[in-house]
């Protein structure tokens, strides 16, 4: 039985890179290897066509993790840890606003309106990019958790079960990509959330479960991104009744026109600058749909208390005047 006090959560979910910070998260990295970024990530685009070439399909938006082990593995970047990326993910600079608005938006439920009802705003982040860098940087504490690529640093050897004593090799690096998100496979993360399978691992996001009986409906979900890539979770989103927002860099009008397409499309409800101070556009579209979703959520409670208990029966008023007998006679003669 679903219970009438459920389903409290507003789900903020962001997008990472040009979403959150105002390039790529890797750039730190680059530079501190004295990495050429520019070349990384040419040879990138390229290798798809070269993989091809000898009849071989990659993921176009994952291939960059092999690229990246390839440097560690040849030099350019050796003795790369997942420690060193975290600590990388400190120097990333995010977008004006930040980390203020996740502040701002988990202090609405607490504000007169909502403060009965014990909502909450979670934050999420879905990215193509690398987990331990988005953890070690200055927004991480303020989410609720994170979706993106990880590496393992000591893959376990054949017949690993039959050995007593698992050695570590004394300079540890990156060696494996253990997790990849790609720009389909985001739409992944959408269920697990709207199931709760990140919170409970006996749920598997493959679990048939009421839409009544899901952690997060997907109709209490806000999805802010930055462009084409995301078209896949944007018609997830906004196909089943969630809020989503296209945000560009405000000095690129490629990038502007690209959203304004979108919305155009019909793939997003509205759009507008990577700025996410107080008054801005950005911040005031956010911040009132997330009212208005929590808005709906009291008209929703209230509604399922109402059909689960009925309405409890009220006493007829007496009037403090009543009619002489007389008087009701005469209406009665006429």
């Amino acid at each position: 039985m679903t219970l009438p006090y459920g389903q409290n959560i507003v789900a903020c979910i962001w997008d990472f890179d040009k979403t959150l910070i105002p390039g790529y998260m890797q750039t730190p990295l680059f530079e501190y290897y004295g990495v050429n970024e520019s070349r990384f990530w040419e040879e990138v685009n390229n290798l798809p066509g070269i993989y091809l070439k000898r009849g071989c399909q990659v993921s176009k938006d994952t291939i960059y993790l092999n690229h990246l082990l390839s440097y560690v593995k040849n030099g350019p970047m050796r003795g790369l840890t997942n420690r060193k990326l975290m600590d990388l993910g400190e120097k990333l600079d995010f977008c004006p606003g930040l980390p203020e608005l996740f502040k701002n938006l988990s202090a609405i439920p607490r504000s007169v309106e909502f403060r009965d009802h014990d909502f909450k705003i979670e934050h999420y982040i879905i990215s193509t990019g690398l987990s331990p860098m988005i953890k070690g940087s200055e927004i991480y504490p303020y989410v609720e958790d994170v979706f993106a690529c990880e590496f393992i640093e000591s893959p376990l050897p054949p017949n690993y079960r039959s050995q007593t004593e698992l050695s570590l090799p004394l300079d540890l690096e990156i060696a494996q990509v253990g997790m990849t998100v790609d720009n389909t496979i985001k739409t992944r993360f959408i269920f697990e959330i709207n199931k709760g399978s990140n919170k409970n691992e006996q749920i598997d996001v493959n679990s048939a479960i009421s839409h009544h009986d899901r952690r997060v409906p997907v109709d209490q979900m806000i999805y802010i991104a930055d462009g084409p890539s995301d078209v896949p979770v944007f018609a997830v989103v906004k196909g089943m009744g969630g809020k989503t927002y296209a945000v560009y860099d405000p000095n690129n009008e490629r990038e502007f026109q690209q959203s304004c397409s979108l919305v155009e499309n019909g793939r997003v409800h509205n759009n507008g600058p990577a700025d996410y101070r107080e008054n801005s556009p950005t911040y005031m579209w956010i911040r009132q749909k997330t009212s208005e979703i929590l808005k709906k959520m009291i008209t929703k409670k209230e509604k399922h208390i109402t059909d689960k208990t009925g309405i409890s029966p009220k006493h007829i008023p007496v009037s403090s005047k009543q009619p002489d007998d007389h008087a009701f006679d005469q209406k009665l003669l006429w």
